[in-house]
């Protein structure tokens, strides 16, 4: 069997060693059907069972309350970009606001630009993103038809801690590289979505937590497929669902609470993770420099850079080198950047750790 490597890809990403090895075991016939996962029937008895328990298993959680409905989509957080503001800004008269804090957030934007008006109540560009606003901050229209943002941002690596204030508009999140990392309060939120290829599962499902009074503003003159008040109704099943990525979400949430005990040990563990490699930067004397400022750090997603840039290269051929992969920074940002999901263990992020410090230890001036 080929060797693991500790993989700090940004996503897909790790998954949880138990969930990949139980699919392992039942890939080729699922206990009690001799049926394969990959050939199994979304009408069939079986997956609907997968289904249900995949759904309990986010309630449980999360703690959705009942007027959420939670459906599993395809398309990605790119597809949702879209499909929100086709049913929730397009013939409103209304603008919606938009909180711009890296990427992610500015390309949902551009697609929502395409539905209707945007206003921009926050864009951190003038800091290349490197912190989430303050309340204060915030250009908010208590009469936006939602106001929207991304809780945590894969490239840049920031992340917000609380919600922020909008009053009575709906908040609308984009939690994908986030998602299952720590308790939120989704009553909060009017809808909540993510891809699953960060904490979640694999490629090839999006989770959209939406709440009931939405669900009633969406327009009925939408094609099917981008219609959220019929693949409600349809309990996600109107076409084929990408059924393999269903049930690995179910069985990484049953890892979640069966071996890690829910969102609140998780969030332990994710703040240990990253408070590892932060204080490894910190401490390095200036030879590693962080991107994010303090209050906004990501406990998802480290980007970081090297004072001398001529190191990048040899830190991350000799990181693969010892089994530390995947540690290039996004070109927007530069250096290096250390995506570290629930899935990555601490054993790897301690790897990374003193791999940093004897990295610098050997190079330092």
């Amino acid at each position: 069997m080929e060797k693991r490597v500790y993989n700090f890809s940004p996503g897909p990403a790790v998954l949880p060693l138990p969930a990949m090895e139980e699919a392992q075991r039942d890939l080729l016939a699922l206990p009690g059907t001799g049926i394969s996962i990959l050939e199994i029937s979304h009408r069939s008895k079986k997956f609907e069972q997968i289904l249900a328990q995949c759904e309990s298993n986010l309630r449980t959680l999360l703690g959705i309350p009942d007027n959420y409905r939670i459906l599993f989509l395809q398309g990605g957080a790119m597809l949702q970009f879209a499909m929100l503001p086709m049913s929730f800004l397009r013939n409103t008269g209304k603008p919606a606001d938009y909180i711009v804090s890296g990427t992610w957030s500015k390309k949902a934007v551009d697609e929502a630009k395409t539905q209707g008006t945007v206003q921009i109540a926050y864009d951190g560009k003038a800091g290349n993103y490197n912190r989430v606003p303050k309340q204060s901050e915030l250009k908010l229209d208590p009469n936006a038809a939602y106001a929207y943002m991304t809780s945590n941002e894969t490239i840049q690596g920031v992340q917000f801690t609380d919600e922020p204030d909008v009053g009575n508009v709906p908040l609308i999140c984009d939690s994908s590289s986030d998602f299952l990392s720590r308790p939120i309060p989704v009553s909060k939120y009017a809808m909540i979505f993510a891809c699953a290829q960060k904490n979640a599962g694999p490629s090839g499902v999006t989770l959209v937590i939406v709440r009931d009074d939405m669900l009633a503003k969406a327009p009925k003159d939408l094609p099917s497929m981008l219609n959220y008040p019929v693949l409600a109704e349809n309990k996600s099943l109107l076409n084929t669902p990408p059924t393999f990525s269903i049930y690995m979400v179910k069985l990484v949430t049953d890892w979640l609470l069966r071996d890690i005990g829910g969102l609140d040990k998780m969030y332990e563990i994710n703040r240990r993770k990253s408070k590892m490699l932060y204080d490894a930067v910190d401490g390095s004397g200036g030879f590693y420099l962080p991107h994010a400022e303090p209050a906004s750090r990501s406990i998802m997603n480290v980007p970081f850079k090297l004072a001398d840039t001529a190191l990048e290269e040899p830190f991350n051929k000799e990181a693969a080198a010892v089994g530390l992969v995947e540690l290039k920074g996004h070109r927007s940002v530069g250096g290096c950047r250390a995506s570290i999901y629930n899935a990555m263990p601490e054993a790897g992020v301690k790897a990374l750790r003193d791999f940093m410090l004897d990295f610098a230890k050997k190079h330092a001036k």
